[in-house]
Order: structure tokens, then C-alpha cells, then sequence
């Protein structure tokens, strides 16, 4: 989970940046919490049905698939495992992440 560093986003005054803590970064915390507690090795709050197409990103970023399958045809079959930011901008440009299956 990325925590917000520009000021905008939090305020300058503190009754301001204890709000946006309640109302914006813990929330994302106990999310996470909640993840590992079920017994996850490690909680996501970057999976997607799709790459996103707004928003700023940079390259690198990566979103795991939310709903993965076994994509393609018999002999070239994959698993659609994300996409990756390949370069940053508002939106990004995008390539998919496959894992080839072997059938």
C-alpha cells in the first residue's frame, strides 16, 4: 500500500491530516490486516479485473489479475497472471503478464 506523501492530499493543519488518516490510509491498513489474518501470505489491494485507465502511474507498477483463467487455444494456452506499467503517465501504458500453461 502506497501512503500519500504530498501535503494536498493530507493538509497542512493537524486536525486536517488526522482525518485523512481515518478516512483514507487506515481504512487501507485494516484491509491488509484482514488479509493476512485469513491466512494469506500477503494482502493485495492492487488486484483488477483490467489495467486501469485513469489515474497516475509509473513505470514498474504492477497489477495482479483479479480474476484469473486459463486464456488461448489448445498449444498455446495462458493464464492472464497482471499487467505491468510499462510506461508511466496519466493512465500508463500497460502490457499484459502472461504464464504459459504448456497445453
Amino acid at each position: 500500500m502506497r501512503v500519500p506523501t504530498d501535503n494536498f492530499r493530507l493538509g497542512s493543519d493537524l486536525p486536517s491530516v488526522i482525518r485523512a488518516l481515518a478516512s483514507q490510509v487506515l481504512p487501507q491498513f485494516a484491509v491488509q490486516i484482514n488479509a493476512v489474518s485469513e491466512g494469506r501470505i500477503s494482502g493485495h489491494y492492487n488486484a483488477m479485473d483490467a489495467h486501469p485507465t485513469t489515474g497516475l502511474w509509473q513505470q514498474g507498477d504492477y497489477i495482479r489479475n483479479k480474476s484469473p483463467v486459463v486464456l488461448g487455444t489448445a498449444g498455446s494456452q495462458y493464464v492472464l497472471k497482471g499487467w505491468i506499467c510499462v510506461a508511466g503517465g496519466e493512465s500508463g501504458t500497460w502490457a499484459e503478464d502472461r504464464g504459459v500453461t504448456g497445453t
